[in-house]
C-alpha cells in the first residue's frame, strides 16, 4: 500500500511507530556498551541457568543464582585482574597510557591496591579507624568518588538487569518474535537460530574463554613471581597473563604464542646467569601449559566446536571493533559480523529471488488487497475460500492459512481456524 493510499489514522500510527523506534535507537546507542556487556553476560552465563533451572525453581531463583553467585564474582575478579594489568602497564611504560585523571584514584594508590606481596602481609586484625580515615583522607573528593562509584553501579545494575531478563523471559520473547514476525518459508526461524548459534559460540566460546584465560593467567603468573628466586622472575607477569588472554582468540597456536617466546627468553636468561634458577622456567612452563591453556581448552571446547564463521573475519572483527567502537567494539565488533553473515546466509537470497514472505499473523487469502482493481460492489469484508464460498470475517485469524500448526497454535493443542489440511 503506497503513503496515499493509507488513511490519515495509519500514516498517524507509522510516525507514532517510528519516533517510538527512534527513540529506542537513541537510547540503546547512549548506552551501547552498557546494552552489549548486558547481552555477552547472558549468552556467558546461559549455558549454566539452564543447568541450575533443572534443580532451582522458579526461573526467577534459577537466574539470580547464576548471575550473583557465579556472574558477579567472576565480573569482581576480572575488574581486578584489569586493574593489575592497568597498574603493571603504568609502571613499566611511565607514560601515562590510561589516563586516571578521570577516575578518583591515583597511579600510587593503583599500585598500592593491586600489589600482591602488600595484601599478602596486610593483617586485617592491625587495621584502626585511623587508618581507614587516613585513606578516605587520601581521596582527592568524596563527591568525586561517589558519582564515579554511583554511575558505575547503575551500569552493573544495568548489565545485570538485561542478563538476568532475557535468561528469565528469551523463550516467551522467541515465542513472540516467531508468532507475530516470523514468514511462512521458515527464512526468519533460520536467521534467529544461526545468530543465536553463532553469538553462543562467539560469547560463550571465544570471548569468555579469553576473559577467563586471561585472568587465570594474571593471577597465576603474579602469584608465582612470589616464588620465584633472586634476579629471576616472569617479566611483567600481569602482562603476559594478559596477553595471553588476548591471543587465546587465535586459532590452533592461541596462547603459545606468548608463553613460549616468554618460557625461552627466561630459560636462556637463567642459563647465562644461574644455571640453578632454570627450575622456575620449567614451573612457568608447566603453569602456563596445564592451568593457563590446557584447563579453559578442555572446558569451554566442547561448546566452541562447530563454528560457522570465517576465522579469518572473525579475528578482523575483534582487532577493527575495539579500535572504531572503543572498549566494547571487542563486543560490538563480532555482533555486526554475525548479523551480517546470517542475513547474507538467509535473508538476501530470498529478497534476490523475489520471494513473497507472508507473516503467520496474517492471512495470505487476504493479505494487501488492492481495493482499487476490485468488481464493483465488492465488500473488503468477505473472503471467498477455494470452492467460491463467501465467509465473513477480517481474514487475520492466526494460522489460517498454514499447512502445519503454528507455536502458538501447537502450544494450544489446536489448529487456527479454516486452516487447509495438507495437499489441498
Amino acid at each position: 500500500m503506497s503513503v496515499v493510499g493509507m488513511d490519515r489514522s495509519q500514516l498517524s500510527w507509522w510516525v507514532a511507530g517510528f519516533a517510538l523506534m527512534g527513540a529506542l535507537l537513541f537510547v540503546v546507542h547512549s548506552f551501547i556498551g552498557t546494552f552489549v556487556f548486558g547481552l555477552f553476560i547472558y549468552y556467558a552465563t546461559r549455558p549454566i541457568y539452564r543447568r541450575i533451572k533443572q534443580r532451582v525453581r522458579p526461573p526467577s531463583l534459577a537466574a539470580a543464582v547464576a548471575l550473583f553467585v557465579l556472574a558477579l564474582p567472576a565480573l569482581t575478579l576480572v575488574a581486578y585482574t584489569g586493574a593489575i594489568a592497568v597498574s603493571e602497564l603504568i609502571r613499566l611504560t611511565n607514560e601515562g597510557l590510561f589516563d586516571l585523571s578521570q577516575y578518583p584514584i591515583t597511579s600510587e594508590q593503583l599500585a598500592r591496591l593491586t600489589d600482591f606481596e602488600r595484601l599478602l602481609a596486610l593483617d586485617p586484625a592491625m587495621l584502626t579507624v585511623a587508618q581507614f580515615q587516613q585513606v578516605i583522607a587520601s581521596m582527592s573528593s568524596a563527591s568525586n568518588v561517589l558519582a564515579f562509584v554511583g554511575i558505575g553501579l547503575v551500569h552493573l545494575f544495568a548489565m545485570i538487569a538485561v542478563a538476568f531478563y532475557l535468561l528469565r523471559d528469551d523463550q516467551k520473547l522467541s515465542m513472540w518474535t516467531r508468532t507475530q514476525v516470523a514468514d511462512d518459508r521458515g527464512v526468519l526461524e533460520a536467521f534467529l537460530d544461526g545468530v543465536d548459534r553463532d553469538f553462543t559460540n562467539i560469547f560463550f566460546g571465544n570471548i569468555l574463554n579469553a576473559v577467563l584465560t586471561g585472568t587465570i593467567g594474571v593471577i597465576a603468573y603474579s602469584v608465582l613471581n612470589l616464588f620465584a628466586p633472586q634476579g629471576t622472575g616472569i617479566p611483567a607477569a600481569a602482562l603476559v597473563g594478559l596477553i595471553a588472554g588476548v591471543a587465546s582468540l587465535v586459532p590452533v597456536v592461541g596462547m603459545k604464542l606468548v608463553y613460549v617466546p616468554v618460557a625461552v627468553y627466561m630459560g636462556a636468561d637463567a642459563y647465562l646467569s644461574d644455571p640453578t634458577t632454570l627450575w622456575f622456567t620449567g614451573v612457568f612452563a608447566g603453569v602456563s601449559f596445564v592451568i593457563v591453556d590446557a584447563i579453559p581448552d578442555l572446558v569451554l571446547r566442547p561448546y566452541v566446536s562447530g563454528r560457522n564463521l570465517h576465522v579469518g573475519a572473525v579475528m578482523i572483527a575483534y582487532t577493527l571493533g575495539p579500535l572504531l567502537f572503543g572498549w566494547y567494539g571487542i563486543f560490538l565488533g563480532p555482533i555486526i559480523l554475525v548479523l551480517l553473515v546470517n542475513f547474507a546466509r538467509h535473508v538476501l537470497p530470498v529478497l534476490i529471488q523475489r520471494e513473497s514472505l507472508v507473516p503467520y499473523s496474517i492471512d495470505p487469502s487476504v493479505a494487501q488487497v488492492d481495493e482499487s482493481s476490485q468488481p464493483p460492489g465488492w465488500d473488503p469484508d468477505v473472503v471467498t475460500d477455494g470452492d467460491g464460498n463467501h465467509e465473513g470475517g477480517d481474514g487475520f485469524e492466526f494460522g489460517a492459512s498454514l499447512a502445519e500448526p503454528t507455536p502458538a497454535t501447537a502450544q494450544n493443542g489446536e489448529e487456527g481456524a479454516g486452516a487447509p489440511s495438507e495437499g489441498e
